[in-house]
């Protein structure tokens, strides 16, 4: 890697500091040492209590249930017609990049700085946050190399607001397999990091989570040229390896897959999730549950692309692309499979991140508990953090209000009137 130059390094220390001092404002609210909240009812990531309260003390849950006293100091938040529940999990996001329909994928990557994207970024965050979403999984910076760990620890540090991330980094091809691609004589940028054969994939994995991967993110099948069927890249010794290596170090491996030889692949690998899976089968599925993998099937992805190309929802035939999800999607749920919950957002806006619980539960037929479940425990117990995803004493007061019973109305999702992340307000009634 090239060192940045003197002007280089003070454009960037500029803009960040800009940052600093434009995003105070939209910080959390300072809060006392105790809050209580009484909303109507809580969900505690597995079923609805009418009736009970919540005392949050620092960054973590004290107490839940009726009747619960108030200490002294403490301040009371009324909550009335509010459903508090666990802060929402985003399972697949990719924060530098934002909707297709705005700017084509190949020009994001190709035309547009690091540092306008990072700077995009941390509004896209901010809009994370604030549609009830205090944790994120963001797979893969397309382009922007190691961008996001610097948006995590500005997150973290309370440069800006955003939810927890858990971070990919560069995400993982096979040579050849991704893009952009452009004449056969131009070397361009890519949109992640090529990596070939054992050793290759080793380095290119240990790499990664030395720059501050939390995750790896790998895909097991793409298209090879323009118009071709997703086809298999890495082999089963290559996925393995890769496995392995991020495993050793306490890193989990996602895989994008498409195809049925792609997942079972990855399946047999180990890793923890499958992204997408659209052309997923009833018995990979099956191979699936049998070995703890679970499906992340971004329905919201493939539904944004298809109106970006001119499908008028609603109106006529789906789309083969659209018909074929809802193939993959009804031997999912016949198989039993784990799904974990995340629209790929970035392919649509940050701050739409609902998108995907309703068309799960309008589209295909699944009931607004299940996805809210998805949403909070389910992913929470998938991706391995233990301190989130319920409400419950000693857990992280990571909390969300919205208006209405989401257990019955998935579009109550969309009425968030409350959010505070580790015990801190960012947005309240």
């Amino acid at each position: 890697m090239l060192s940045l130059s003197h002007s280089y390094r003070c454009c960037w220390l500029f803009l960040f500091g800009f940052l600093l001092s434009s995003a105070q404002p939209l910080l959390a609210q300072t809060s006392p040492t105790s809050t209580l909240l009484r909303p109507a009812a809580v969900f505690d990531g597995e079923t609805l209590h009418t009736g009970w309260q919540v005392l949050v003390e620092g960054d973590r849950i004290k107490a839940v249930g009726p009747n619960l006293l108030t200490p002294a100091g403490a301040r009371t938040l009324e909550l009335p017609g509010l459903t508090l529940l666990p802060g929402l999990i985003e399972g697949h996001s990719h924060l530098l990049l934002h909707p297709y329909n705005e700017t084509p994928w190949n020009d994001q990557v190709l035309l547009e700085s690091q540092a306008l994207r990072v700077a995009r970024a941390t509004t896209h965050a901010q809009r994370t946050l604030l549609a009830g979403f205090t944790t994120a999984r963001d797979l893969g910076t397309e382009g922007a190399g190691y961008a996001d760990v610097g948006i995590k620890q500005a997150i973290d540090q309370g440069i800006t607001p955003g939810p927890r991330l858990l971070v990919a980094t560069r995400a993982l091809v096979a040579t050849g397999s991704y893009g952009p691609k452009l004449s056969t004589d131009v070397e361009v940028p890519q949109g992640a990091q090529e990596a070939d054969g054992p050793e290759g994939v080793v380095r290119a994995v240990r790499e990664q989570i030395g720059r501050g991967a939390d995750i790896i993110k790998v895909y097991a099948d793409y298209r090879w040229g323009k118009g071709e069927p997703a086809r298999p890249t890495f082999s089963q010794e290559e996925l393995n390896l890769i496995v392995q290596t991020a495993n050793a170090a306490g890193r989990p491996v996602v895989a994008h897959s498409s195809t049925p030889e792609g997942m079972r692949r990855a399946t047999l690998a180990g890793v923890q999730t499958i992204e997408h899976g659209d052309g997923g089968t009833l018995e990979v599925f099956k191979l699936m549950k049998q070995r703890g993998v679970a499906l992340c099937p971004t329905v919201a992805a493939g539904d944004a692309i298809a109106q970006y190309q001119g499908w008028h929802k609603g109106q006529g035939a789906l789309p083969e692309r659209v018909q074929q999800k809802h193939i993959s999607m009804e031997a999912a749920l016949k198989s039993g499979v784990t799904l974990a919950f995340g629209g790929d957002v970035g392919v649509f806006a940050h701050g739409d991140n609902v998108r995907e619980a309703e068309l799960l539960v309008q589209d295909y037929g699944l009931t607004p508990l299940a996805v809210l479940r998805q949403a909070t425990s389910g992913n929470a117990r998938i991706f391995g953090l233990i301190d989130r995803g319920r409400i419950q004493p000693g857990l992280l007061a990571d909390l969300v209000a919205v208006q209405g019973d989401p257990t019955r109305d998935v579009m109550a999702l969309r009425q968030v009137r409350l959010v505070m992340k580790g015990g801190v307000l960012y947005k309240q009634p």
